[in-house]
C-alpha cells in the first residue's frame, strides 16, 4: 500500500505553480519548481525551474532561476542561468545576469545587463534602454542581425 520507493525524477521537480491574474502577493518564494505569475508579486523568487511573467504578471523584487519568459513586467534584478526569453509585450526595468538573451520585437528593455559566461564572473557589462523596434519599422537604436548598430544613411 505504502512504499519507499521513488520513482527517478520525482524528487524536487513538483507541480507548476501558478499565481492567477488578479492576486497580489507580498513576500519571497522559493521552489524547486516552475512558477507563472500572471498576478502581481512583491518579493523575491528563487527556484531551480523556469519562470514564466504572463502578459498581466508583474513582479518587482529579485527572481533567480534557469529560464525565463517574460510577456508582463519586470522592475529588479533578474540572475537567469541559461536564456531570458522576452515576448514582443515584454517590460523590463532594473538589472539582469543571462546567459542567453532573446528579444521579440516590441520588447522594452531598460536594464543592465551581464551576458554569458561573464554574467556569473562579474565582467562585461551592457548598460542602457532599447525598445526593440515593430517589425518593419526604423529606429536608431535598432540593432541588425549581428547585434550591431544599425547604420543609418
Amino acid at each position: 500500500m505504502f512504499s519507499d520507493n521513488k520513482r527517478p525524477g520525482d524528487f524536487g521537480t513538483g507541480q507548476p505553480n501558478r499565481i492567477e491574474k488578479n492576486t497580489k502577493i507580498k513576500g519571497d518564494i522559493t521552489s524547486e519548481a516552475d512558477f507563472r505569475i500572471d498576478g502581481k508579486l512583491e518579493g523575491n523568487v528563487t527556484t531551480s525551474g523556469k519562470v514564466v511573467i504572463g502578459k498581466d504578471g508583474y513582479i518587482k523584487g529579485k527572481v533567480e532561476c534557469v529560464n525565463a519568459d517574460v510577456e508582463g513586467k519586470f522592475n529588479g534584478e533578474l540572475h537567469v542561468k541559461d536564456l531570458l526569453s522576452l515576448k514582443s509585450s515584454a517590460v523590463i526595468e532594473g538589472t539582469v545576469a543571462v546567459s542567453k538573451l532573446a528579444v521579440e520585437p516590441g520588447a522594452t528593455f531598460n536594464a543592465s545587463c551581464k551576458m554569458g559566461k561573464a554574467a556569473s564572473s562579474g565582467t562585461a557589462t551592457t548598460s542602457g534602454s532599447f525598445k526593440s523596434p515593430s517589425v518593419g519599422s526604423a529606429s536608431s537604436g535598432s540593432l541588425n542581425k549581428t547585434n550591431e548598430p544599425a547604420k543609418t544613411t
